[in-house]
């Protein structure tokens, strides 16, 4: 999620536990999509879309995180 800013979470996840838990939530959607995707579990394409809407909102939860950490230190 957001190489380009990986400097900046790798300072976010030790300094900020909210960015923390939004960044593993959004790891473990991701696994359990791509775990779906592949076969590897199985579930309806309505909670199939539900859950990538939450990893769609926490990315963008993330992302406001990495841009307000950026101009506070006008990066």
């Amino acid at each position: 999620m957001l190489h380009e800013y990986r400097d900046i979470i790798s300072k976010l996840k030790v300094d900020n536990a909210h960015f923390a838990k939004i960044f593993e939530k959004h790891n473990e959607l991701d696994q359990k999509i791509t775990d779906v995707d592949e076969g590897r579990e199985h579930m309806s394409d309505l909670d199939l879309d539900a859950l990538k809407k939450e990893k769609l909102k926490l990315k963008d939860e993330a992302y406001a995180i990495i841009v307000a950490y950026k101009k506070e230190n006008n990066l």
